[in-house]
C-alpha cells in the first residue's frame, strides 16, 4: 500500500463536505430521524462484485465527518482483490449516523473501486501482449482529479500529468496556432527551458519525424492506424517515448502493447467507469 496511499484528506474532504450537503439539506435524513433516537447499529460492507477495493480512506472519512464517534473497521486495504459475497468492512454507531453516511460513503468507494478495477483490467491486458504501461488521462470528474488519479494507482495503471501545470502538451490546436511542431517546441523551450517535460501529439507519420527531430521527451500516436503505430515504433527506436491514445478498449490495448509502445492512454479509466457493486447490511444491536 505504501506506493498508492499518497492522498492526503484535503484532497477528498471539501468533496466529502460538499457530498453530504447536497444529500442532507437543511432538514437532514427526515425518515432516520423519525424512526430512530439513541440506538445503536452494526453493519458489515459487503461486495457483490469481481475487482479491486480503492477508497476505504474517504468512505471511512464520510462516516467520521458525519459522527466521528462512528467505529469503522476495514477488514482489507486499498489494492485488496474483491469477490461477490466478501466482507470488506464492519461498522458500529448511531443508527441516525450510520443511516446518514451510508449512501454517501457507498458513492466514493463504488466510483473509486470502479476505476481500480478498470485500471487493473486494462493493465492486465497490456502486459500480457507486450511492456506498455497504461496511463490515465485529464478527462476526469471536475473537483475528483486527486481522487480518480489514486484509484487509477491503485489498480496499477500510473498517472499522465496532473494538470497542466506540470508537463508540456503539444497538441493539434497548440500546434496549428503555432504553425508547426518545430516552431512550437522552438516557443516552449524559449519560455521554459528545460523545466517541464514536452510531449507532442503526432497524427501523421510525416509529424512523428519532425516531432522525433526536435528531440522531445515523449511522441503521443493518435488514433493512429495499427500499422502506422509499428512503423512509428521502428522509425523511433526507442527514443523519443511513445504512447498511443484514442479509443481504446481492452482488444485495442493488446494489439497496441505488442506493436512495441511504452505507454497507452485510456481515458475511460476515469470518464465513464462502471461503478463498482457493494452493500450495507444492516443489523440493530441494541440500545446504548
Amino acid at each position: 500500500m505504501s506506493y498508492y496511499a499518497r492522498m492526503r484528506r484535503t484532497d477528498y474532504q471539501s468533496l466529502v463536505d460538499a457530498a453530504l450537503a447536497e444529500d442532507l439539506g437543511e432538514a437532514g435524513d427526515v425518515t432516520s430521524t423519525a424512526l430512530f433516537d439513541e440506538e445503536t447499529l452494526e453493519a458489515r460492507l459487503v461486495s457483490k462484485d469481481t475487482g479491486l477495493l480503492a477508497g476505504a480512506e474517504v468512505f471511512a472519512a464520510v462516516f467520521d465527518t458525519v459522527d466521528p464517534k462512528t467505529s469503522v473497521v476495514m477488514h482489507v486495504a486499498d489494492g485488496a482483490s474483491l469477490s461477490p459475497g466478501m466482507v470488506v468492512a464492519a461498522l458500529r454507531g448511531r443508527a441516525v449516523s450510520v443511516l446518514r453516511a451510508e449512501r454517501t460513503a457507498l458513492n466514493f468507494l463504488s466510483f473509486l473501486s470502479g476505476i481500480a478495477t478498470a485500471a487493473q483490467r486494462f493493465a492486465t491486458e497490456a502486459a500480457a501482449a507486450g511492456s506498455a504501461r497504461i496511463l490515465d488521462t485529464r478527462k476526469t470528474l471536475p473537483g475528483y482529479r486527486a481522487l480518480s488519479k489514486y484509484a487509477v494507482r491503485v489498480g496499477g495503471a500510473r498517472n499522465h500529468r496532473m494538470g497542466l501545470y506540470d508537463m508540456v502538451l503539444l497538441k493539434d490546436n497548440h500546434i496549428e496556432r503555432a504553425g508547426s511542431i518545430s516552431t512550437a517546441v522552438a516557443r516552449i523551450r524559449s519560455r521554459w527551458g528545460g523545466r517541464f517535460r514536452i510531449e507532442v501529439e503526432c497524427r501523421t507519420l510525416e509529424e512523428v519525424r519532425e516531432a522525433r527531430e526536435q528531440h522531445v521527451e515523449i511522441i503521443m500516436l493518435d488514433n493512429m492506424p495499427i500499422e502506422e503505430i509499428r512503423e512509428a515504433v521502428r522509425l523511433c527506436g526507442g527514443s523519443p517515448l511513445l504512447e498511443a491514445s484514442g479509443n481504446m478498449d481492452l482488444k485495442r490495448v493488446r494489439e497496441v502493447s505488442a506493436a512495441g509502445v511504452d505507454f497507452i492512454s485510456v481515458g475511460s479509466l476515469t470518464h465513464s467507469v462502471q461503478a463498482f457493486d457493494f452493500s450495507l447490511l444492516t443489523g440493530t444491536a441494541g440500545d446504548e
